[in-house]
């Protein structure tokens, strides 16, 4: 198989630029507010940070703050790390030679020093802050644009259809579904999507009376606007757009926080259901994506306008701060992990047995990043 990939790159629309600036924006948002987790944290608890860098590799340029940490932004913008005094390397491993010539003072300031607690909370900062940014931006977005809202009311129903064989008909109001109340269209959509192959008790409003229907989502592989396929339940039915169905809302800011953190568990409760999926045989892995599927999205989504991009970083921000939680050795979860063992045990695992660690760690890491990479490539070249 044979394809041009600056080709394939150029259709996406707007060529290098319409993709690259894009997915820069989003992702140092992201990896920025993930990083300043770490750092606030770790100065909260005295300990001090030597380098805050955005991206890996080079220097490219940067200054010092008055505390002596290092600001930078570097030549390899996949990432970003900071680095305490007594880390050996950016993941944090500790440096136990320097550790043993510290003086008192320095170890009052180093990382490897610090109680448990207080590593963990350092650790756990990160995956937090994501959890926070994403929060801050779908409250923003629901505060400042408001949320269009389109009723649960059906207009048609697909012949041959999953929604045909279980008796829905046009003008029927969805209500609840398995008990849980349905307040727009895009409610059910996201219970249904989830639910390919599920028995769904359906109650729809007809004609003044109330009705219940049992009803299995199909699945099926959709194209989105940008022309991504997605295999998701579907019932085969299409919302009303008669005005009266139709309308925005405005949401006053503690309402706004409220449905931001909806929003933000709901990214994690599907992000968990896939995989979950996934090792079950129930989702296919090829819907694993990595920087290229990133950088295609961010650009098709920044050609619908700046909203839908700064909501394309939170739902980025929430997937990597989950990610990062996951307990693989050199992930923030893994220290956590090995925090965890430290304080049942008493004191921390061998050198030998953290290094190991962190070996497969790295190992799993990379050979996660070279099948999404694969993925992404399949998916660039039949797109």
């Amino acid at each position: 198989m044979s394809f041009d990939v600056m080709g394939g790159l150029h259709a996406l629309g707007g060529g290098v630029a319409g993709y690259i600036v894009p997915f820069l924006f989003v992702l140092t948002i992201v990896v920025f507010f993930h990083e300043l987790g770490h750092f606030l944290v770790a100065r909260w608890c005295g300990i001090r940070v030597l380098v805050f860098s955005i991206g890996f590799g080079p220097e490219l340029f940067g200054f010092y703050d008055r505390y002596g940490t290092r600001w930078k932004l570097s030549a390899v913008p996949l990432g970003g790390y900071v680095k305490f005094l007594g880390d050996e390397s950016v993941a944090s491993t500790p440096d136990r030679a320097a550790a043993e010539v510290m003086t008192e003072e320095e170890k009052k300031q180093s990382f490897i020093h610090k109680s448990v607690g207080a590593r963990s909370a350092v650790v756990a900062a990160g995956p937090v802050a994501n959890f926070i940014l994403a929060i801050a931006i779908f409250a923003s977005i629901l505060m400042f644009f408001g949320k269009q809202i389109t009723s649960a009311r059906i207009d048609t129903v697909q012949p041959d259809s999953a929604a045909a064989a279980a008796g829905f008909k046009p003008g029927d109001l969805v209500t609840t579904i398995n008990g849980r109340t349905i307040g727009s269209f895009a409610d059910m959509q996201r219970i249904v999507s989830v639910n390919a192959g599920e028995a769904l008790s359906v109650e729809v409003e007809r004609g003044g009376t109330r009705v219940i229907i049992k009803a299995v989502p199909a699945l099926k592989e959709i194209k989105d606007t940008f022309g991504n396929v997605h295999r998701v339940g579907v019932l085969g039915i299409s919302r009303s757009m008669a005005p009266d169905d139709i309308r925005t809302e405005r949401v006053d800011p503690l309402t706004a926080v409220v449905m931001g953190a909806e929003e933000t568990w709901f990214v994690v409760d599907r992000t968990l259901s896939y995989i979950g999926g996934v090792f079950a045989g129930r989702e296919a892995a090829d819907q694993l994506g990595g920087p290229i599927r990133i950088a295609q999205v961010s650009g098709q989504v920044a050609t619908a306008g700046f909203v839908p991009l700064i909501h394309l970083a939170a739902v980025l921000s929430v997937s990597i701060g989950l990610l990062n939680l996951f307990p693989i050795p050199l992930l923030d979860g893994g220290h956590l992990l090995f925090y965890g063992i430290e304080a049942a045990r008493g004191r921390p695992l061998s050198e030998r047995a953290q290094e190991l660690g962190f070996r497969i760690g790295f190992a799993i890491v990379i050979m996660l990043m070279i099948f999404a990479t694969f993925n992404d490539i399949l998916h660039l070249a039949t797109s």
